[in-house]
């Protein structure tokens, strides 16, 4: 089964950063492609990021290109998500997700999920 831990959240200034972390200390994470979702009150958990298990290729929601950058360390079993830029709506808990097919976006597309982690941008 797998198990992933979040870190990193917190709360920021606008245009601030953050960088958040996703591990699973089991040695199957280098096999799965990871992504990061977000959930903000009231609205329904989005596509942020994405990387494909060898860390090759990378996918973005188009809010978010050229201000969040996704990695991976697979000797750490651990993925970023680094956030720069951030704005007051990028305020919302992201959550980790793994084995998902690279390319999907929809969360029911990923079948193992983090337990979240809170990122509030606010001044």
């Amino acid at each position: 089964q797998v198990q992933l831990v979040e870190s990193g959240g917190g709360l920021v200034l606008p245009g601030g950063s953050l960088r958040l972390s996703c591990a699973d200390s089991r040695r199957t994470f280098s096999t799965y492609n990871m992504g990061w979702f977000r959930q903000a009150p009231g609205k329904e958990r989005e596509f942020v990021a994405a990387i494909n298990w060898s860390g090759g290729m990378t996918d973005y929601a188009d809010s978010m290109k050229g201000r969040f950058t996704i990695s991976r360390d697979n000797a750490k079993n651990t993925v970023y998500l680094q956030m720069n830029s951030l704005k007051p709506e990028d305020t919302a808990v992201y959550y980790c997700a793994a084995a998902g097919i690279f390319g999907a976006r929809h969360a029911r597309d990923w079948p193992y999920w983090g337990q979240g982690t809170q990122v509030t941008v606010s001044s």
